[in-house]
């Protein structure tokens, strides 16, 4: 697999033999105005169209990517209120996905869906991004999901790999401490912007990232040759998260870990070994109490175990 190659090198291909290129992200971008749509239809069409080429045409690495080693993810904006001429309000969800290693099955790898979207946009304005300092709420949260799908794409392939593209994140939630805009303040929720990026860089933390590399390339990238030892280290990973949950029971990182995985994780065990069963759904069960009928259900009663 050539991105998994690339993701693992230590040298930056950068200055090598001009091959054909493409950005780092494949971003399918959608704005839903009905809730607000009056006679300016073409404002968010070009909303729509400036946000889907400020997150697939600017540069957010310093690798390079063939057009077929894009990052597979999707923004959905739902716009609920009109403040004025230029503000708005609404939601943004995120999801990002990553393909498995020789299989045309993706791996969901963000879903998330952020309530704190308040932004400015003048149409035909460019959406202008700096690392160094806040310029919009708008091109500051997209360029926090950009760097954020990056890095858990890179943690997948790589322990730790992600961490520069995280440090990104945390300076943008940096640069937006001084201003009106919710969703970057420690204080204002335990779930939000903020703590994703405190969750994943806090050392305390970290095995939920190592979680995210044996799961996906020791696991699910090793299931295609022996699908026995791939669950295996799947069940590795869990088990470090498991270890993190009992010294921070709730932690949102967790849960926007488990709420991506769980249907996958139950497809998953659902053909695992009746023996192995009953110790995995424990283990499920304690990350994932809320869920407890699923994992009893779907995994072990589907299968005659009581």
């Amino acid at each position: 697999m050539q991105r998994m190659k690339k993701l693992l090198a230590s040298l930056i291909l950068l200055f090598i033999v001009p091959m054909a290129m493409a950005q780092e992200l494949n971003c399918m971008v959608t704005v839903n105005s009905q809730q607000i749509e009056g006679s300016d239809k073409s404002v968010y069409e070009n909303l729509q169209k400036a946000i889907r080429e400020f997150m697939n045409e600017r540069k957010w690495t310093g690798y390079v990517y063939k057009i077929e080693e894009r990052i597979e993810c999707s923004i959905l904006i739902t716009l609920s209120e009109r403040i004025s001429n230029e503000e708005f309000k609404g939601t943004i969800q995120v999801q990002s996905r990553r393909p498995i290693f020789q299989s045309s099955y993706n791996s969901v790898m963000l879903n998330l869906l952020d309530k704190d979207f308040q932004f400015k946009y003048l149409e035909s304005t460019p959406l202008d991004f700096d690392e160094n300092s806040f310029q919009s709420n708008l091109t500051s949260v997209l360029a926090f999901y950009a760097n954020l799908i990056i890095g858990l794409d890179f943690d997948s392939y790589s322990v730790y790999g992600g961490s520069p593209y995280y440090n990104k994140c945390q300076t943008i939630v940096n640069n937006a401490q001084n201003t009106a805009d919710k969703g970057w303040k420690a204080y204002e929720s335990k779930k939000n912007r903020y703590w994703i990026i405190e969750n994943l860089l806090n050392k305390s933390y970290s095995p939920i990232r190592e979680c995210l590399y044996l799961y996906h390339l020791k696991g699910l990238d090793a299931m295609k040759e022996n699908v026995e030892l791939g669950r295996a280290q799947i069940t590795a990973g869990l088990e470090k998260v498991q270890m993190v949950n009992r010294d921070k029971p709730g932690l949102y990182l967790i849960q926007l870990f488990i709420d991506t995985k769980r249907d996958e994780l139950i497809n998953i065990y659902s053909n695992a070994p009746a023996n192995d069963k009953p110790k995995i759904v424990n283990l499920l069960k304690e990350i994932d109490p809320a869920h407890s009928g699923d994992y009893n259900n779907k995994i072990l009663n589907a299968a005659g175990i009581k």
